[in-house]
Protein backbone atom coordinates (compact mmCIF):
# COMPACT_ATOMS: atom_id res chain seq x y z
CA UNK A 1 0.00 0.00 0.00
CA UNK A 2 1.86 3.52 -0.69
CA UNK A 3 1.72 5.78 2.03
CA UNK A 4 0.31 9.34 0.89
CA UNK A 5 2.53 12.11 2.13
CA UNK A 6 0.98 15.69 2.87
CA UNK A 7 0.43 16.93 -0.39
CA UNK A 8 -0.55 13.60 -2.14
CA UNK A 9 -3.41 14.55 -4.92
CA UNK A 10 -6.94 13.00 -3.70
CA UNK A 11 -9.55 12.20 -6.30
CA UNK A 12 -12.55 14.73 -6.37
CA UNK A 13 -15.72 15.78 -7.97
CA UNK A 14 -15.65 19.11 -9.95
CA UNK A 15 -17.01 21.86 -7.77
CA UNK A 16 -16.42 25.66 -8.09
CA UNK A 17 -12.91 27.01 -6.95
CA UNK A 18 -13.03 26.93 -3.17
CA UNK A 19 -10.42 28.81 -0.93
CA UNK A 20 -8.44 26.09 -0.35
CA UNK A 21 -8.88 24.04 -3.32
CA UNK A 22 -5.91 22.15 -3.58
CA UNK A 23 -4.02 22.96 -0.55
CA UNK A 24 -2.83 19.74 1.16
CA UNK A 25 -3.27 20.33 5.20
CA UNK A 26 -2.29 17.87 7.94
CA UNK A 27 -4.46 17.57 11.01
CA UNK A 28 -2.57 16.67 14.24
CA UNK A 29 -5.79 16.63 16.59
CA UNK A 30 -6.54 13.36 18.73
CA UNK A 31 -8.26 10.85 16.82
CA UNK A 32 -11.58 11.15 17.87
CA UNK A 33 -11.65 14.65 17.07
CA UNK A 34 -9.79 15.57 13.85
CA UNK A 35 -13.39 15.38 12.32
CA UNK A 36 -14.71 18.57 12.80
CA UNK A 37 -11.73 19.90 11.79
CA UNK A 38 -11.01 17.92 8.84
CA UNK A 39 -14.71 18.34 7.73
CA UNK A 40 -14.41 22.33 7.81
CA UNK A 41 -10.93 22.56 5.88
CA UNK A 42 -12.55 20.12 3.13
CA UNK A 43 -15.45 22.32 2.85
CA UNK A 44 -13.03 24.57 1.58
CA UNK A 45 -10.96 22.18 -0.97
CA UNK A 46 -8.27 21.50 1.24
CA UNK A 47 -6.84 18.20 0.55
CA UNK A 48 -6.78 16.61 4.36
CA UNK A 49 -4.32 14.24 5.87
CA UNK A 50 -5.18 12.89 9.20
CA UNK A 51 -1.96 11.58 11.47
CA UNK A 52 -2.52 12.58 15.47
CA UNK A 53 0.08 13.91 17.32
CA UNK A 54 -1.84 13.39 20.80
CA UNK A 55 -3.58 10.53 22.50
CA UNK A 56 -6.32 10.94 25.18
CA UNK A 57 -6.02 8.32 28.38
CA UNK A 58 -7.72 7.90 31.64
CA UNK A 59 -5.46 9.43 34.18
CA UNK A 60 -3.37 6.40 36.23
CA UNK A 61 -5.48 7.00 39.16
CA UNK A 62 -9.29 8.30 39.57
CA UNK A 63 -8.62 9.05 43.37
CA UNK A 64 -9.08 12.84 43.30
CA UNK A 65 -11.46 12.83 41.15
CA UNK A 66 -13.51 10.56 43.00
CA UNK A 67 -13.22 12.33 46.20
CA UNK A 68 -14.07 15.75 44.80
CA UNK A 69 -16.98 14.11 42.95
CA UNK A 70 -18.38 12.88 46.04
CA UNK A 71 -17.72 16.01 47.81
CA UNK A 72 -19.57 18.04 45.29
CA UNK A 73 -22.17 19.68 47.24
CA UNK A 74 -19.33 21.59 49.55
CA UNK A 75 -17.60 22.99 46.17
CA UNK A 76 -19.10 26.69 44.51
CA UNK A 77 -17.88 26.65 41.21
CA UNK A 78 -17.09 23.97 38.25
CA UNK A 79 -14.46 25.40 36.01
CA UNK A 80 -13.71 23.25 32.76
CA UNK A 81 -11.10 23.82 30.23
CA UNK A 82 -11.64 21.58 27.42
CA UNK A 83 -14.34 19.04 25.86
CA UNK A 84 -11.83 16.41 26.62
CA UNK A 85 -12.01 17.34 30.47
CA UNK A 86 -15.62 18.12 30.12
CA UNK A 87 -16.41 14.07 28.60
CA UNK A 88 -13.92 12.76 31.44
CA UNK A 89 -16.02 14.14 34.11
CA UNK A 90 -19.21 12.47 33.20
CA UNK A 91 -17.83 9.34 31.91
CA UNK A 92 -16.65 9.36 35.40
CA UNK A 93 -20.05 10.50 37.26
CA UNK A 94 -21.71 7.76 35.07
CA UNK A 95 -19.40 4.99 36.68
CA UNK A 96 -20.20 6.45 39.86
CA UNK A 97 -23.57 6.97 39.62
CA UNK A 98 -23.56 10.23 40.57
CA UNK A 99 -26.57 12.41 38.56
CA UNK A 100 -26.62 15.78 37.47
CA UNK A 101 -28.90 16.87 40.26
CA UNK A 102 -25.47 16.59 42.29
CA UNK A 103 -24.37 20.08 40.29
CA UNK A 104 -27.46 21.98 40.18
CA UNK A 105 -26.04 24.23 42.95
CA UNK A 106 -22.78 24.78 41.20
CA UNK A 107 -21.88 28.00 39.34
CA UNK A 108 -20.14 26.67 35.89
CA UNK A 109 -17.19 28.19 33.90
CA UNK A 110 -16.20 26.94 30.57
CA UNK A 111 -12.84 27.87 29.01
CA UNK A 112 -14.61 28.41 25.26
CA UNK A 113 -17.96 27.84 23.65
CA UNK A 114 -17.07 24.18 22.49
CA UNK A 115 -16.25 23.71 25.66
CA UNK A 116 -19.39 25.00 26.71
CA UNK A 117 -21.80 23.16 24.21
CA UNK A 118 -20.02 19.89 25.78
CA UNK A 119 -21.19 20.64 29.16
CA UNK A 120 -25.11 22.31 28.16
CA UNK A 121 -24.98 18.78 26.31
CA UNK A 122 -25.09 17.04 29.67
CA UNK A 123 -27.94 19.10 30.64
CA UNK A 124 -25.77 21.95 32.90
CA UNK A 125 -26.04 25.36 32.41
CA UNK A 126 -22.72 27.71 31.82
CA UNK A 127 -22.71 30.87 33.63
CA UNK A 128 -19.55 31.98 32.34
CA UNK A 129 -17.71 31.94 28.73
CA UNK A 130 -14.32 34.77 28.68
CA UNK A 131 -14.13 36.62 25.86
CA UNK A 132 -11.27 34.80 25.27
CA UNK A 133 -10.78 31.28 24.83
CA UNK A 134 -7.62 31.15 27.09
CA UNK A 135 -6.95 30.35 30.95
CA UNK A 136 -5.67 34.07 31.61
CA UNK A 137 -8.90 35.07 30.65
CA UNK A 138 -10.85 33.17 32.02
CA UNK A 139 -8.89 33.93 35.22
CA UNK A 140 -10.47 38.03 34.34
CA UNK A 141 -13.71 36.55 34.28
CA UNK A 142 -13.67 35.02 37.51
CA UNK A 143 -11.24 37.24 39.46
CA UNK A 144 -14.32 39.38 41.30
CA UNK A 145 -16.60 36.45 41.97
CA UNK A 146 -14.89 33.68 44.13
CA UNK A 147 -13.07 34.80 46.98
CA UNK A 148 -14.16 32.43 50.12
CA UNK A 149 -15.36 29.93 47.76
CA UNK A 150 -14.29 26.64 46.75
CA UNK A 151 -13.55 26.17 43.50
CA UNK A 152 -12.77 22.80 41.72
CA UNK A 153 -10.86 22.53 38.21
CA UNK A 154 -11.27 19.52 36.33
CA UNK A 155 -8.23 19.16 33.63
CA UNK A 156 -5.26 17.12 32.11
CA UNK A 157 -2.65 15.84 33.94
CA UNK A 158 -0.44 18.21 32.53
CA UNK A 159 -1.60 21.89 32.04
CA UNK A 160 -0.45 25.95 32.58
CA UNK A 161 -0.38 26.89 36.41
CA UNK A 162 -2.57 30.04 35.62
CA UNK A 163 -5.94 29.74 36.78
CA UNK A 164 -5.23 27.64 39.79
CA UNK A 165 -2.84 30.52 40.70
CA UNK A 166 -4.50 33.11 40.31
CA UNK A 167 -7.85 32.23 41.75
CA UNK A 168 -6.05 31.46 44.48
CA UNK A 169 -4.81 35.23 44.49
CA UNK A 170 -7.86 36.07 44.29
CA UNK A 171 -9.02 34.38 47.67
CA UNK A 172 -10.56 31.20 46.05
CA UNK A 173 -10.12 27.32 47.30
CA UNK A 174 -8.74 25.77 44.77
CA UNK A 175 -8.98 22.13 44.15
CA UNK A 176 -7.24 20.63 40.78
CA UNK A 177 -7.88 17.25 39.61
CA UNK A 178 -6.62 15.73 36.97
CA UNK A 179 -9.62 13.89 34.83
CA UNK A 180 -7.57 12.22 31.52
CA UNK A 181 -3.77 12.20 30.41
CA UNK A 182 -2.30 13.49 27.00
CA UNK A 183 0.54 11.32 25.77
CA UNK A 184 2.33 11.11 22.22
CA UNK A 185 0.64 8.13 19.81
CA UNK A 186 3.88 6.60 19.19
CA UNK A 187 2.25 5.21 16.19
CA UNK A 188 2.08 8.49 13.99
CA UNK A 189 5.76 8.01 13.91
CA UNK A 190 6.41 6.86 10.64
CA UNK A 191 3.90 8.23 8.99
CA UNK A 192 4.07 11.66 10.25
CA UNK A 193 7.78 11.44 9.19
CA UNK A 194 6.78 9.86 5.95
CA UNK A 195 4.29 12.12 5.10
CA UNK A 196 6.82 15.00 5.59
CA UNK A 197 9.14 13.67 3.25
CA UNK A 198 6.83 13.53 0.98
CA UNK A 199 4.83 17.08 1.46
CA UNK A 200 4.74 19.67 -1.32
CA UNK A 201 5.99 22.97 -0.51
CA UNK A 202 1.98 24.46 0.05
CA UNK A 203 1.42 21.94 3.16
CA UNK A 204 -0.14 23.50 5.77
CA UNK A 205 0.60 21.75 9.42
CA UNK A 206 -2.61 22.68 11.91
CA UNK A 207 -1.75 22.68 15.54
CA UNK A 208 -4.79 23.28 18.18
CA UNK A 209 -3.03 23.07 21.49
CA UNK A 210 0.78 23.00 23.38
CA UNK A 211 0.49 19.57 23.12
CA UNK A 212 -0.06 18.92 20.24
CA UNK A 213 3.26 21.26 19.13
CA UNK A 214 5.31 19.59 21.39
CA UNK A 215 4.35 16.11 20.37
CA UNK A 216 5.09 16.65 17.09
CA UNK A 217 8.71 17.49 17.94
CA UNK A 218 8.95 14.63 20.33
CA UNK A 219 7.47 12.57 16.93
CA UNK A 220 9.92 13.50 14.78
CA UNK A 221 12.98 12.86 16.93
CA UNK A 222 16.27 14.18 16.84
CA UNK A 223 16.87 13.59 12.63
CA UNK A 224 13.86 16.36 11.47
CA UNK A 225 12.87 16.41 8.21
CA UNK A 226 12.91 19.71 6.16
CA UNK A 227 10.38 22.24 7.46
CA UNK A 228 11.97 25.13 5.13
CA UNK A 229 8.43 25.38 2.92
CA UNK A 230 5.84 24.31 5.55
CA UNK A 231 3.03 26.40 6.42
CA UNK A 232 2.21 25.98 10.47
CA UNK A 233 -0.64 27.21 11.56
CA UNK A 234 -1.98 27.74 15.43
CA UNK A 235 -5.07 27.89 17.01
CA UNK A 236 -3.95 30.97 19.46
CA UNK A 237 -1.34 32.73 21.32
CA UNK A 238 -0.96 29.95 23.90
CA UNK A 239 -0.09 27.77 21.21
CA UNK A 240 2.00 30.40 19.08
CA UNK A 241 4.51 30.60 22.01
CA UNK A 242 4.94 27.01 22.30
CA UNK A 243 5.77 26.76 18.92
CA UNK A 244 8.33 29.42 18.99
CA UNK A 245 10.22 28.09 22.30
CA UNK A 246 10.48 24.96 20.65
CA UNK A 247 12.10 26.55 17.92
CA UNK A 248 9.57 26.31 15.22
CA UNK A 249 7.55 28.94 13.21
CA UNK A 250 4.02 30.73 13.33
CA UNK A 251 2.67 31.71 10.15
CA UNK A 252 -0.78 31.57 10.18
CA UNK A 253 -2.58 32.44 14.00
CA UNK A 254 -6.34 32.58 14.78
CA UNK A 255 -8.30 35.81 15.82
CA UNK A 256 -10.66 33.16 17.62
CA UNK A 257 -9.03 30.83 19.49
CA UNK A 258 -11.50 27.58 18.33
CA UNK A 259 -11.94 25.47 15.30
CA UNK A 260 -13.96 28.00 13.27
CA UNK A 261 -11.47 30.24 13.61
CA UNK A 262 -8.16 28.33 13.04
CA UNK A 263 -10.06 27.68 9.81
CA UNK A 264 -10.78 31.34 8.96
CA UNK A 265 -7.44 32.28 9.40
CA UNK A 266 -6.27 29.85 7.20
CA UNK A 267 -8.71 30.25 4.63
CA UNK A 268 -7.95 34.13 4.66
CA UNK A 269 -3.80 33.59 4.37
CA UNK A 270 -4.71 31.48 1.08
CA UNK A 271 -1.78 29.27 1.68
CA UNK A 272 0.23 28.14 -1.24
Amino acid sequence: MKRRGIGTRVARSAAKPRALAGIPILVGRARHQASALSAELRKHGAHVLEIPFIEIREPKSFVALDRALKDIANYDWLVLTSVNGVNALWARMKKLRISNGKLTHLRVAAIGPATRKAIEKNGIKVNVVPEEYVAESVVQSLRDKVEGKRVLLVRAKVARDVIPRELRKAGADVEVVEAYETVVPTSSRVELRAALRRSSSRAVITFTSSSTAKNFVALLGNRRPSLENVTFASIGPVTSTTLRQLGLPVHIEAKEFTIPGLVQAIVMSRPG
